[in-house]
């Protein structure tokens, strides 16, 4: 005699299985796609605006940053200017100091040849 242990445990399942209505699954997924794929359509068209919005912003940052960039490097040659004009200054100074002491030491020899 067979044993209830030597019985298959899957045995019986097919025929527990409800037959499965193609054309209702076709009609169930259509259906399904159809309530949420206008939904998904607006959410894609508007992650794509706001995608064109953010490069837009993006390109306008770097125009900002290249602006305050170029206002860095036109202080900075206004401070070589200042730096330039000080050091001129003090060029002429010197220039000066030097023709003064020329004339000195130009006038010595003279008063030298004298003595």
């Amino acid at each position: 005699a067979i044993g209830l242990s030597d019985a298959s445990p899957d045995e019986g399942v097919v025929e527990d299985l409800p037959l499965i209505d193609e054309k209702a699954v076709e009609q169930l997924t259509e259906g399904l796609i159809s309530h949420y794929l206008p939904d998904l359509q607006r959410s894609k068209l508007a992650l794509q605006e706001l995608t064109q919005n953010q490069v837009v912003l993006l390109e306008t940052l770097e125009q900002e940053i290249s602006k305050f960039k170029e206002c860095n490097s036109i202080l900075d040659i206004n401070v070589l200017f200042s730096e330039a004009k000080h050091y001129h200054n003090k060029l002429v100074n010197i220039r000066n100091e030097m023709m003064m002491l020329h004339e000195k030491t130009s006038k010595l020899k003279v008063s030298e040849k004298y003595f």
